[in-house]
This record gives C-alpha cells, structure tokens and sequence, in this order.
C-alpha cells in the first residue's frame, strides 16, 4: 500500500468518525453551457466563497481526497441543467433517479450522512439548474445541513422559501432558454447551408463554420479513392490497404478522457495529445457513402442541400457510381432460424433503445447496432470479450464493499427501529387515504345519474374516474400487506445475497461465455450501452442491491424499499446457490 492510499483511507476514515461535523465544504461547478460566463469561472468562485467563509467564520474541512476535492474545495465540470432522464417509480409511488454530476453525488451523500456540516455555493445557479438537483439540495437542508451561498441570503421563512424557489426557477429557465437560442441559431444555419458540425477527414475544420477548406494533404487521397472505387474492381478492404500504403491517416484527434481526468483539478492541467490512426475497412465504408463530399450538408430534415460552407470533392456521376457497385455488393443472408449467439438481444443502445444484433466473424462474435438517424452514441459495434469484461466490473461493483457492511452492520439497530416508527405511520397515512378514497368512490356511484345530466362528466370520465379510484384502493391496500417482515431477517439476506454475488463473480471470472451468459442473465434484466458508458437494470432481488445508489440520502427509505423487495431477495438467493453449486 502506498503513502498516498494510506493518507486517503485516514483522511474517510476520520471523516466518519466525525472528526469534521463542524466544517463546511465548498462547491464550485464550471458550467459546460457557459463556457465565456466571468461568473463560470473556477478562479472567480474559490475567491468569492473563500471571502464568504473567512467573513462568517466558517471551517473548511482541511482535506484532500483524490477525484473529490483539494483542500476542501471541490471543482465540477458540467452542465447543471443535465439530468439523467431515466426514473424508477417503486410500488409505494417513490420516484428514483441517478445523479449525473458524480463530484456532487458524492458530497450530497456526504452531507446526508452528517460528515460535514454543511456546503457553500456562489449561487443556486451553481449548485443546479434542475428539478431533481433542487430537490436533493432542499432535502438536505430541511435535514439540518447548513447551505450557504456567497451571492445570496434565504431566511427561514415562508419568505425565504419562496425567495429560494424563484432563484432556482429562474436557474432551470436561464439554461432552457440557453440551450433554445443554439438550437434555433443551429437550425437557422443549417436550413442555410451552412456546416454546423465537424467536416469529415478530406477537409480542415478551422474554428469557422462558414468555411471549410480542402486538406491539401488527405483531400487528394480521398478523391482517388473514390476514383478507384469507381472503376468496380477494388473491394473495400483493398482500398484500406491501399489508404495505408500512400500513407492516409485519419484526423488527429484526442482520446476520450478516463473516469480519474474527469474527475480532476483545473490546477492539474491534464493534456491529451492529438494522434491519428490508420484507415479501416469501416472508416471507408463511411467515406464512400458520404454525400458531404458532393458539396452538399444535412439540413434539419435530414435532407442533403448545397453547402455554402465547402466545396465539392468529387462530382455527382463519380458518387452516384461509387454507391451503385457498392450496392451490388451488398448481398443480405436470411437464416430459417436464428444463430445461437450469447446475449442476443440483451444490450441495447441507451440513446435510442435499439438492440445491438450479435453476429459471427472469422471465429469471434460481435455485436453491431442500425440506431437511429438522429442518434447520438458513438458506440456502434463492439466485440463479445468487451461486454463480458465491462459486465464483470457492475457484477464486482453490485456487492457490499467491506465500509458498506461496516457502515450496515453500525446502523442496522437505529436505522430499524426509525424505520419500525416510520412505517407505521404510514400504514396510518394509509387507513386514512383508503377512507377518503372511499368515500370519493361511494360519492360517485350515489350521485351518477346527477354527475352525468349535470355534463361535470361524460360516461367515459365518469367510468375512468372510478377505475382510477379503485386501483388507488388496491395499491394502498397492497402497502398494508407488508407489515410483519422482520427487518434483522431481511438485512442478513441482502448481505447473504451479497456474498454469494461475490463467489458469483469469482465464478464469472473464470468461466466460458455460456456460464456468463447465465449468471448475466440471472443478475441484469436490461443493459444499456452509450459509448463505453454501460448502464444496467438489476433483475429480482439484485435490484436491491442496485437500489442502495438511488438512496443515497435517504437510508430508511432504502431499508423500506427492501420490504418490498423480500421475496425477490430470497429467490435470487437460491438461484445464486443453483449457479454456484453447478460451477
């Protein structure tokens, strides 16, 4: 273990230990939709919360930890009015959705936990510009964290609410009305002619939208693979090879970054090199079907249209026969019956939803997605090892880190007997929703004929308003249901089901891809791909497990929702150990 890792695993395990319940944190957000904005700066910000802190006295925890912060201060890039679309609605009408900003995650469930004191922002504006962020912030606040802002003071009052309210309304507005105002100018370039996004490799993309030069080094290249193609007796692969020879690279560009550079310091200054990378059957695949190289650009229907941005490459005759022979070529194959492949239709692309087919090629299955037009993953194929090897890391991530089962075993006795308390009251909410629900139904069947002369209803309204009420009933009535389940019981089966995921994944390690795909199948009911971003579902009693990121505020409601989940629980428990016993 380095001096490094030794000082991180002090410094969280003084902060729980609560060595600094009486420090704040300080939170500064460069926004990635205001990228000009004085007020976006990181520099500005340190400084006016700085003033704010060394002004009112308040202690900043004194502590540096590795993708989080640097002497107590926290910097984040990221657009605060983007939000994960994706929510979970649970049986008892909860609504879940996952944090986008992870720097901001981890300090809300800092702060949730009672670690710090509180937090200090410039502005709302900086904390977020969302619905969901607002109300994570208000939570925390109504929970006794302290919540300073450097250009702002909220009373507590009525008032005060209302004062916080507006300034996180208007937040939310300046960002939509931002992101309108580039749509529309986009929209208005692009019915124009005009290039609004990066040329393809032939052309020099300069900063200026309105003029795209040739590349006097690749535009030649490019024109005499067209040339050759034309003449219908070069394959794809013999133009790649022949790209290569003459030396024709792709555009330099940067990598993507990885999780720990975008989760760093601006002070580190991290730079990416540019680098090329060799022509590929698919790069010209890509070229050849490209009508960019006509002179022409996609309008907002999708349309192609003159370009006032470039010139034209090659002339229509040379194009159009270029997609005549490769259309010759492509020659479909139909199967009676379908291959059996590993995870056929269990990854699907997280944009568009579309299912990634698998397919075989010299031996190895790969995995390949006809998204739509308008799609924005980048990720378009991709072989079966890297699913695998990318699925082993969420089944790893799903079990209990030891802190986790530490930090369980530590609040299992006051965290039930709050969540005994809580639950029955609502069981008392409840009774008293289902009374009232009651009489709102009795109301209607008494006075139906009324209701209908008067016109308040039509017979379909009146019938659907019914409906709504009766299965309002049954949902309430289902809640009361779960009522004798013994919680101790239930935390042991979750950290049962835990530690066989664990030998599970030991299991998943080792094994060929028809045990992976079982285990797989067994642990996730969906997979989402976005890039190199997987994204996951847990399936049965492994969404409780999966639910414990969601509730990162709120542990009693995780414990709650694990009621809900018992006989779940118990089955993926006996599934793991059918699995595990047939290793």
């Amino acid at each position: 273990m380095t001096n490094d890792e030794k000082t991180e695993k002090q410094i969280l395990a003084d902060i729980k230990s609560g060595k600094y319940r009486e420090h704040y944190l300080i939170y500064n957000r460069k926004s990635t939709d205001e990228p000009n904005s004085q007020k976006n700066s990181i520099a500005y910000q340190k400084k006016e919360n700085t003033k704010l802190a060394k002004r009112e006295k308040l202690r900043i925890a004194p502590i540096t930890l590795k993708g989080l912060c640097v002497s107590g201060v926290i910097s984040e890039r990221h657009s605060g009015f983007k939000e994960d679309n994706n929510i979970f609605i649970t049986k008892n009408g909860m609504v879940q959705y996952r944090i986008e900003r992870p720097k901001f995650q981890k300090l809300a469930q800092f702060l949730s936990q009672g670690y710090f004191k509180g937090v200090i922002f410039l502005s709302w504006d900086r904390a977020s510009r969302n619905k969901g962020d607002d109300t994570i912030i208000g939570k925390l606040m109504r929970n006794g964290v302290s919540v300073r802002f450097a250009f702002a003071q909220y009373d507590n009052s009525s008032a005060g609410a209302l004062h916080m309210d507006v300034d996180g309304m208007f937040a939310a507005h300046h960002s939509r009305v931002t992101s309108e105002k580039v749509k529309l100018a986009t929209r208005n370039l692009r019915s124009k002619g005009v290039c609004t996004y990066r040329a393809p490799i032939g052309y020099l993309n300069e900063g200026n939208m309105y003029d795209k030069p040739f590349d006097p080094v690749r535009a030649p290249l490019i024109k005499k693979m067209f040339e050759l193609c034309a003449e219908g007796q070069w394959s794809l692969s013999d133009l790649a090879r022949w790209a290569n020879k003459v030396g024709l690279t792709t555009v330099p560009s940067r990598r993507r970054r990885t999780e720990e550079e975008l989760l760093a310091e601006e002070e580190e200054n991290i730079t990416i090199k540019k680098t090329t990378r060799p022509i590929k059957f698919t790069h010209v695949h890509k070229i050849l079907t490209n009508r960019f190289y006509t002179g022409r650009i996609l309008n907002n229907d999708g349309e192609f249209i003159k370009s006032v941005s470039h010139e034209a490459l090659i002339t229509d005759t040379v194009f159009e026969r270029v997609q005549s022979i490769l259309q010759m070529r492509n020659i479909s194959t139909h199967y009676e019956t379908k291959k059996n492949l590993a995870l056929r239709g269990k990854v699907r692309c997280d944009k568009c939803k579309r299912a990634y087919s698998p397919y075989m090629k010299k031996g190895i299955q790969y995995f390949k997605s006809t998204c739509s037009v308008n799609c924005t993953n980048t990720m378009k194929s991709f072989n079966l090892s890297f699913i695998e090897d990318e699925v082993g890391k969420l089944i790893k991530q799903l079990s209990f880190t030891e802190d986790e089962l530490e930090e369980i075993d530590a609040r299992a006795d006051t965290d039930v007997a709050v969540l005994e308390h809580k639950r029955h009251q609502l069981l008392e909410d409840n009774q008293r929703q289902i009374t009232k629900l009651r009489d709102d139904l009795l109301y209607l069947r008494e006075n139906r004929l009324i209701l209908l002369k008067s016109e308040l209803y039509s017979p379909d309204q009146l019938l659907e308003e019914e409906k709504d009420l009766t299965n309002q009933i049954n949902s309430l009535q289902l809640d009361e249901q779960i009522s004798d389940i013994s919680m101790h019981k239930l935390m042991k089966d979750v950290i049962l089901l835990s530690e066989l995921l664990k030998d599970g994944y030991k299991l998943y390690q080792n094994a060929d891809s028809q045990k992976k795909e079982e285990i797989i199948n067994l642990v996730f009911f969906e997979l989402t791909l976005s890039g190199n971003d997987l994204k996951y579902k847990g399936k049965n009693g492994f969404k409780a497990l999966e639910n414990r990121f969601s509730f990162v505020c709120d542990h009693i409601r995780w414990f709650f929702e694990l009621t809900r989940l018992a006989d779940d629980i118990n089955e993926s428990i006996e599934d793991m150990k059918i699995i595990l016993k047939g290793k």
